[in-house]
């Protein structure tokens, strides 16, 4: 029992003795080095204690890290603890802490996100005006859209729709059997007997005193012409709105197709002007027959001005004035109807016969491209 106190003593003397080491920073021989310390800190930042320990320690110096280390190992959980939160300061390559910094800049990448579902509903308000544009343009693009009756007068469209016809082992886009008779009223009448050929087509019967009382003689002079510097100069009377001339004499009488419409309309036709391939064609896949100025034969004219009392001008031709009917048609050429037959100056002057498109047209042209498609009764 004696060794009891004994015991009592020594331990309490041990203790006093390790507080007064401990407070006088003397290494004891009693505790091993300082790895209790060591073994306090957490796995995955022992690699960063070297680097603070070599940046901090100048090289050289004694090393009292047993004496240190509570401290060190406070600073280094001091320090660890808010690296992740200083994001401007570049983390060392090798620390793994690089690899949670970008986890950070990917969730600031997400806010673009937010902002991209921010842009649909910028965009499905987009369609609703699209949409609103086009129900206001329409009604300015549909008209244009009804009116293909002037398209329609087209070839494209109407010889696409046409049947061709075969006619004496020729086949054509379009053919309108025409009514004949043979000879003209007179030498120089050509415009009333092109005319009379659509009336008896249509089965209307008009005499020529019946035309003329319709048209009008044109008042003045007799028509004659001159040679000038500037061409020959034909001065007669107003042919876009009578007849002018003595058609049983003089070879310069004659009319144009604005002055024949009054005759036709007059008997309840519709008429149109025409003074292209394109509106030829169109008329005649329409059932019209299309009256025209041309010359005798298709042969070149004389190139002419006539001059009209008030001053206005017509370009037509000298010597060889005619008129005819255009009465079928297909890509190569188009088919005439002359009364005019065969005379002095052409024996062999057929009633009917094919003229090319080519030659056709040109001598349209010399005549100012003047024609008439005069529709059937009742359309």
């Amino acid at each position: 029992m004696k060794r009891t106190p004994l015991l009592l003593a020594l331990c309490l003397g041990l203790l006093i003795a390790l507080a007064a080491w401990s407070k006088l920073g003397i290494s004891s021989p009693i505790i091993v080095g300082a790895t209790p310390p060591a073994t306090l800190v957490p796995a995955g930042r022992e690699a960063a204690l070297p680097t603070q320990t070599a940046a901090d320690t100048p090289a050289g110096t004694p090393t009292p890290q047993p004496t240190n280390t509570s401290t060190a190992t406070s600073t280094v959980l001091s320090t660890a603890t808010p690296q992740p939160t200083p994001t401007a300061t570049p983390p060392p390559s090798d620390t793994p802490t690089p690899t949670q910094e970008p986890v950070t800049a990917t969730s600031t990448r997400a806010k673009p996100s937010a902002t991209r579902t921010r842009v649909p509903p910028t965009r499905t308000k987009a369609p609703p005006t699209a949409t609103v544009v086009p129900t206001s343009e329409p009604p300015a693009v549909e008209p244009t859209r009804d009116e293909p009756p002037t398209p329609a007068s087209e070839p494209a469209g109407g010889a696409a729709k046409a049947k061709p016809v075969v006619v004496n082992g020729r086949t054509y886009d379009a053919y309108i059997p025409a009514a004949t008779k043979k000879k003209q009223y007179y030498h120089y009448t050509c415009e009333f007997d092109a005319s009379w050929v659509v009336f008896k087509t249509y089965g209307i019967d008009v005499t020529l005193d019946d035309q003329l009382a319709q048209i009008g003689l044109a008042e003045g002079t007799e028509p004659y012409f001159k040679e000038t510097k500037d061409g020959v100069l034909i001065y007669g009377g107003d042919i876009t709105n009578a007849y002018s001339g003595d058609y049983k004499e003089n070879f310069l009488a004659r009319s144009t197709g604005l002055a024949m419409s009054k005759v036709f309309r007059h008997y309840g036709l519709r008429v149109t002007p025409v003074h292209s391939r394109e509106g030829i064609e169109a008329a005649l896949l329409r059932g019209e027959l299309v009256w025209v100025k041309v010359t005798a034969d298709f042969k070149p004219g004389r190139p002419s001005t006539w001059i009209m009392p008030d001053g206005r001008t017509w370009q037509t031709v000298l010597g060889n004035d005619h008129a005819a009917v255009v009465m079928g048609f297909n890509k190569d050429a188009v088919v005439i109807r002359d009364v005019l037959g065969p005379t002095n100056t052409n024996y062999n002057r057929k009633y009917e016969y094919e003229v090319p498109w080519a030659k056709f047209l040109a001598i349209f042209a010399s005549q100012s491209n003047d024609g008439l498609a005069v529709a059937p009764p009742g359309q």
